[in-house]
């Protein structure tokens, strides 16, 4: 791929080069030692204002919305005729890659366009960038969001074809194609990412302090088939934007896709405790939803590096939060899927069967999404502890919250609960010994769930469709075809211990001792700080002759 080899070359340099020359650039403070990277975006205000405005900018970049926000503000306090942060204010009110605005927060962003149009605008620039986001705030109770979305990168692509030495347009096109690309079903060319990080290229070695610029090349990259090509940008985001909670937690995106465990778990560990003190100072008695998406990743790493106790632990904190700083999808994501997780990946079935929506003061019917987590992990964990009846149950909860997402004109989470709707069936139609029908239902998942990507919101689904498929194949002893679907899960979801330890398995049983070797080999690697009594590392070791 040579337009990632391009990247992953010049970022490298950049980095380089950057950090060479860091001590004397202008680094953004707030605080005693606040740290977000280095953004200069210039605009018609005192020179006080644009201080604070650049600053505002770099947390916008980091998806810092609400700080972002309250800064743009601060602006407004220093120089009221600063009229680009009225620009500032409606785009923090939109997150292009995380889910379409509240209808409060499409008010917010409209009525800021508008104090924005009521004033003298200076410049012709500020003017098209003021411009540029009415068009997604506009007629927002008219056009729904896609085409909104759309419309913002158009107008984007023509402030980047009309100022072609303002490197902010640039960065905030880059974005644009990405937030359209989220908007959709995924496009397996990725053809807007790509377009994202060609634009970006030549910016990286002139801002390689830029928090975007990282970021949004991670983003970018951020899909099996690309991940290793942001590896560069992944490890250096966080030195650029240390004090931002997200921007710690960032580059285990790719640390995920690759399965990078360890990695990915000390990323998690350090953006945690970022966001547990950001929110001590800003909402005081609250968790953080940065917190809790730190934390659900946390937990999918050390489940997958076999360190079940510390994930244990990670739930148990989770379970004393009950009041946040932002009821957004990331937060009813972690609190759904952390505890999935925990059951199901270690295969205590009882226990998924058993699990409830917590904490039970959420606002859950915002989020079918996240609800529907659960009642897959419950549906899954009652077929398979023999009970198809009560499984049933949940398949209709699941058919009912698809339905509720299909009606919101969502472009991309009904199917992942069709996804996880196909395998709960999957496994009632074994528990009826209806094994013929379990096999087609389960392949026609795992099929639908190639032709889709995982949200950027998650480190990956509860169970990979191909993996449950494996796992299907094992059980009605076809060790030779189970091997197929565990090799296959691997290439997507690299070094998970139930795929590794799945194929292992499949493999000593179909009699390919060399497989078998090779996978039980890189599960011992990859669990190297596992708790000692995991039974998947127990058998792999017997099997290699260790004790």
């Amino acid at each position: 791929m040579k337009l990632g080899k391009l990247v992953l070359s010049s970022f490298f340099v950049a980095a380089l080069c950057g950090a060479a020359r860091a001590q004397d650039q202008h680094q953004h403070e707030h605080g005693a030692h606040e740290e977000l990277g280095q953004v200069n975006f210039r605009v018609s205000c005192t020179p006080a204002a644009q201080k604070q405005f650049n600053r505002a900018d770099a947390l916008l970049h980091s998806f810092g919305y609400e700080q972002a926000d309250r800064a743009f503000n601060d602006v407004l306090k220093t120089d009221p005729d600063c009229v680009m942060a009225y620009w500032g204010i409606a785009m923090s009110q939109y997150h292009p890659i995380w889910a379409p605005p509240t209808a409060e927060e499409l008010k917010k962003g409209l009525a800021a366009v508008m104090q924005a149009r009521s004033r003298p605008i200076k410049t012709d620039r500020e003017r098209d960038y003021i411009a540029a986001i009415e068009t997604f705030y506009k007629d927002h109770d008219k056009i729904d969001h896609p085409t909104r979305t759309l419309a913002y990168e158009k107008a984007m692509q023509q402030i980047y074809t009309r100022y072609p030495d303002d490197r902010e347009a640039v960065i905030f096109y880059a974005l644009s194609l990405l937030g359209t690309a989220s908007s959709r079903p995924v496009d397996k060319t990725f053809a807007k990412q790509k377009r994202a990080v060609e634009i970006l290229n030549p910016v990286i070695a002139r801002e390689p302090n830029h928090p975007g610029v990282a970021h949004y090349v991670i983003h970018s990259y951020d899909y099996p088939e690309l991940a290793s090509l942001a590896l560069p940008a992944a490890r250096s985001y966080a030195k650029i934007a240390p004090s931002s909670p997200h921007a710690l937690h960032m580059p285990t995106h790719i640390f995920t896709r690759l399965g990078l465990w360890h990695e990915s778990i000390q990323s998690n560990i350090a953006s945690a405790d970022s966001a547990k003190r950001l929110v001590a100072m800003t909402h005081p008695g609250s968790g953080s939803f940065d917190q809790l998406h730190a934390m659900d990743y946390l937990v999918y790493g050390y489940l997958q590096g076999g360190q079940i106790q510390k994930a244990r632990l990670v739930l148990d904190e989770m379970k004393t939060i009950d009041k946040l700083d932002g009821y957004v999808i990331a937060s009813a994501y972690s609190f759904a899927a952390a505890p999935a997780r925990y059951a199901v990946e270690r295969g205590r079935w009882a226990d998924a069967a058993k699990l409830e929506l917590y904490p039970a003061s959420f606002p859950w019917n915002r989020f079918p999404q996240a609800e529907a987590i659960t009642f897959f992990a419950r549906a899954i964990g009652s077929a398979r502890s023999g009970a198809p009846v009560e499984a049933a149950k949940d398949v209709l909860r699941l058919e009912a919250l698809r339905q509720i997402l299909i009606n919101s004109k969502d472009p991309y989470w009904p199917t992942q609960v069709e996804i996880q709707k196909l395998g709960a069936m999957a496994w009632i139609a074994k528990a009826e010994s209806k094994n013929d029908e379990a096999l087609k239902i389960l392949r026609s998942a795992a099929e639908l769930e190639d032709s889709t990507e995982k949200h950027p919101v998650t480190p990956g689904s509860i169970i990979p469709a191909r993996e449950l498929l494996g796992d299907l194949l094992l059980e009605l002893g076809r060790p030779g075809d189970a091997l197929k679907e565990y090799e296959s899960s691997l290439m997507t979801s690299p070094n998970r211990l139930k795929g590794l330890y799945g194929a292992g398995r499949a493999a000593e049983l179909a009699g390919d001792k060399k497989k078998a070797k090779e996978f039980y080999v890189k599960l011992i690697a990859v669990c190297d700080k596992a708790d000692g009594d995991l039974p998947e590392l127990l058998h792999a070791k017997k099997f290699l002759g260790g004790k």
